[in-house]
């Protein structure tokens, strides 16, 4: 983490981006084995990208937002080392949230299930609230000074 002024690095910006979206991807697919994998007979990316999945009126559904949610909890802990910066949080969950939205449209039309938009719009601003809020409590930790000293 080194803080000052910032070089603009878009290969670094997509690198970010990329491992931010493979690690909310995995981090979703595990909730969703755990709280899914014994309710259905075969996991599939249905469960992603399909806008009905995500409804309030089955167990399923509701274990399907259960899982969108703590990967959002979770993406917001990878952000404290992927992004490092506070400032950038909202950038990153907002750009993860708009390739989600790229993808369910490429995979079954545009959402148009409001709890679909309920539980994204949720999502993206639990993962960028916390995520600020972690990465503001690691920039405003103490730097350990002794180690750059030399023991006499």
């Amino acid at each position: 983490m080194f803080y000052g002024t910032a070089v603009w690095d878009p290969w670094l910006i997509v690198g970010q981006i990329i491992c931010l979206q493979c690690s909310y991807y995995l981090t979703l697919g595990l909730f969703t084995m755990v709280f899914l994998g014994l309710r259905v007979p075969r996991l599939s990316l249905v469960y992603f990208f399909d806008y009905a999945t995500l409804t309030t009126s089955t167990f399923t559904g509701w274990c399907v937002i259960a899982s969108f949610l703590f990967s959002s909890l979770a993406g917001a802990v990878y952000m404290i080392f992927l992004v490092e910066r506070a400032r950038k949080c909202l950038d990153f969950s907002a750009t993860l949230y708009i390739i989600h939205l790229f993808f369910c449209i490429m995979y079954g039309g545009w959402p148009s299930s409001m709890a679909w938009w309920v539980v994204n719009g949720t999502g993206l601003a639990l993962m960028a609230l916390l995520a600020e809020y972690l990465c503001i409590k690691r920039e405003q930790q103490e730097i350990p000074m002794d180690r750059f000293h030399s023991r006499v």
